[in-house]
């Protein structure tokens, strides 16, 4: 890699970072939206805009050449705490049942070992987004308000409860999907690494 795209790797004041910090800012605010006032409609607006602001951060570093080792590990942690926080919240409003408050944490449990091995190796400490996970990600991101939505006694409850749930559990099936990918992708480059020692 030369000097110049070293540099720019390393930056921190970048607008995806930005966006993706203000992203973290606004999980306690959401959790206190939905559990202390429970005041819905700021909470699933939040919920939107930092559904929106996770596809605009990678929009913009890939239009404006603004990727960065900071965003590559801000963007999927805002996602991640946001998931969490959501989860946890809806759950507790007994919005959600346990289940699916745990399954998906379970996940990311499940990957735990993986940045260990990736040092043991000599390469970063973490993989590449996956396209899976970004795409399990955006599913949950969209499911979440549609839950929210589907919680009251209006006309949209029902179409809002059939979609969100359908992208709850696609979701959910597609995180655990792209957690395995991520341990083939750990065991192929255990196996490359072992190929060349010999």
């Amino acid at each position: 890699m030369n000097p110049e795209a070293s540099g720019a790797e390393d930056r921190i004041w970048t607008v995806p970072n930005a966006l993706s910090l203000a992203r973290l800012l606004g999980v306690p605010v959401f959790l206190w939206l939905v559990l202390g006032p429970q005041a819905d409609g700021w909470a699933v607006a939040l919920l939107m805009l930092a559904g929106f602001s996770d596809w605009l951060d990678g929009k913009i570093a890939r239009a404006w050449n603004q990727t960065s080792k900071l965003g590559r590990l801000l963007d999927p942690l805002a996602d991640r705490l946001y998931i969490l926080a959501t989860l946890f919240g809806l759950a507790m409003r007994g919005i959600i049942p346990w289940w699916l408050a745990l399954a998906i944490p379970l996940r990311d449990v499940m990957l735990l070992g993986i940045p260990l091995i990736l040092r043991r190796l000599g390469y970063g400490p973490a993989l590449p987004v996956h396209f899976l996970g970004k795409a399990a990600t955006a599913n949950l991101l969209y499911a979440f308000p549609l839950l929210f939505l589907a919680h009251y006694d209006a006309w949209y409850a029902d179409p809002a409860r059939f979609v969100g749930w359908s992208l709850a559990i696609w979701g959910t099936g597609l995180y655990w999907w792209s957690g395995v990918l991520y341990w083939v992708q750990v065991r192929q480059l255990i196996s490359e690494a072992k190929r060349l020692k010999r």
